[in-house]
């Protein structure tokens, strides 16, 4: 297992906003390159800012390096397209986070098929499609390390933490059992794949949309998701693979220190 993220290229998919901008940044703060893949090109509500033009920028800005590519997680070609763009540019790929993720918290008489379908398209197809399109390369490389962002909506019972749909429960904990899985699969190639999620409500752009400001009480900040998802880009087979936790449990195990300028 390698002490550092620096000099790795990673590819972060929805990191336009959110979690994956802020892994996008702590990667690029270690020294990595990153792919900020998502489809956000420019913000269209504003109630949802960001895109993978600003993450770039912010990236450059603070002397890192990063590429914006356009990527529909749940359309194959783009997904190939997208990694395909990846190799050229740097020659290889080191690390692949599967944030990309989307829920529409209705319940379930109220769902219409076509919103099932997309939210399982996105979180459980997209990190299907996005590890096929890396794991070639990691594969000829002889190491790798594939991070599934999931939530903790996969094994909550009762209403959770917040008002996750069952669609989004479902998908996450597909994600999980594809973590298992793949782990196993891959694990003779010395590529590592964890699942890692927050402990708690995790204060985003997508976030504070669905909830109103009443309800968002002990939310807290990217850095604990930032410094676990800095750990486990490090990893390879021969290191921490085939787990599913939660960001404190990390923490806990393996004593990483939490910055909130990490």
């Amino acid at each position: 297992m390698e002490t550092a993220v620096r000099g790795k290229i990673a590819v972060v998919t929805g990191a336009s906003r959110g979690i994956g901008k802020a892994i996008a940044l702590g990667f690029a703060r270690e020294g990595a390159a990153v792919v900020v893949a998502a489809r956000s090109e420019s913000a269209r509500d504003e109630r949802l800012p960001g895109s993978i033009h600003e993450t770039v920028a912010e990236i450059e800005k603070h002397g890192g390096q990063g590429l914006a590519v356009r990527c529909d997680v749940t359309d194959e070609a783009g997904v190939t397209a997208m990694v395909e763009t990846a190799l050229e540019t740097y020659g290889r790929i080191d690390v692949l986070v599967n944030n990309a993720a989307i829920d529409f918290p209705f319940p379930v008489t109220e769902m219409p098929l076509k919103r099932w379908e997309l939210v399982m398209r996105v979180n459980t197809t997209g990190p299907f499609l996005c590890s096929k399109a890396v794991l070639p390369a990691m594969i000829a490389q002889g190491r790798g390390s594939i991070i599934n962002i999931s939530s903790q909506a996969a094994t909550e019972r009762g209403s959770g933490t917040v008002g996750y749909s069952a669609v989004y429960a479902a998908s996450k904990a597909a994600l999980d059992r594809f973590t298992w899985a793949l782990a196993a699969e891959v694990g003779k190639h010395n590529i590592a794949v964890n699942a890692l999620k927050p402990a708690g409500v995790v204060d985003t752009e997508g976030m504070r949309l669905w909830v109103p400001q009443e309800e968002r009480q002990g939310w807290t900040s990217p850095a604990a998701m930032v410094t676990c998802a800095v750990f486990l880009a490090k990893q390879d087979a021969g290191g921490v693979t085939g787990t599913v936790a939660v960001d404190d449990e990390y923490i806990c195990w393996h004593g990483l220190k939490v910055s909130e300028d990490t």
